[in-house]
């Protein structure tokens, strides 16, 4: 397991940098894991690189980029837009030389669309939002104060909004509003039941669960010896 950088575009044609978790021997099958967000992410991210372990173990190699203003990265997230995210996993994808892609929750809004691979748990961007607007209704109501879904989202398209400690702009927030993973038939859908146990992005501090990250990494490599 490595630390690495790749180059990711800036917004005006410039280019940057941000950091990726790899396991690359130089393998046949290269595996571009795209994270779930958010808060999702930290609840998730043990789940994941025991999985990327798993993948490695199976001969796969895999590569976990931070996207622009998450984990390491320098840029700030309330300069971050969808497209920017988008980018940089076409970025990494090209960059790894990536041969197939693995896109967990969130990550699976922005797929490239030259790879085929797996989603886990793809969910729709108005989802994730919904989720952080109503732990900030309850957030508000214990403190006092009155807020509703419907006025928090007309905020959020407005002028932007933080929800869950994430200060998100008013284009990240409209087109998260919008987005939803892309029906693709080059993707397979991995639903929980296959993968077994209750889902880690629902529960309240981060977990990992060996017995799901064996299964998610099997269903993978199975796929990719037919």
């Amino acid at each position: 397991m490595q630390i690495t950088a790749y180059p990711c575009p800036l917004p005006g044609g410039a280019a940057g940098s941000e950091f990726a978790l790899t396991f690359d021997r130089d393998r046949r099958h290269r595996m571009l894991v795209l994270p779930a967000l958010f808060d999702e992410a930290n609840r998730m991210r043990r789940f994941t690189l025991e999985v990327m372990r798993r993948l490695d173990g199976a001969g796969i190699d895999s590569f976990l980029p931070d996207l622009p203003g998450s984990n390491e990265s320098l840029r700030t997230l309330a300069e971050v837009e969808a497209e920017d995210w988008a980018m940089a996993a076409e970025a990494a994808a090209a960059e790894f030389g990536a041969s197939h892609v693995l896109a967990i929750r969130g990550g699976a809004l922005f797929v490239p669309k030259a790879l085929p691979g797996w989603s886990y748990g793809a969910v729709k961007g108005a989802s994730l939002l919904r989720t952080m607007l109503r732990a900030r209704v309850l957030a508000s109501r214990e403190a006092g104060r009155e807020e509703n879904l419907e006025g928090l989202i007309a905020a959020g398209l407005g002028q932007g909004m933080e929800l869950a400690g994430y200060r998100l702009s008013a284009e990240m927030f409209a087109r998260l509003h919008e987005l939803a993973p892309n029906e693709d038939i080059r993707l397979t859908a991995i639903d929980q039941e296959l993968v077994g146990g209750s889902p880690l992005w629902l529960r309240a501090e981060p977990d990992e669960d060996a017995d799901q990250a064996d299964a998610l990494a099997a269903v993978i490599a199975m796929g990719l010896k037919q």
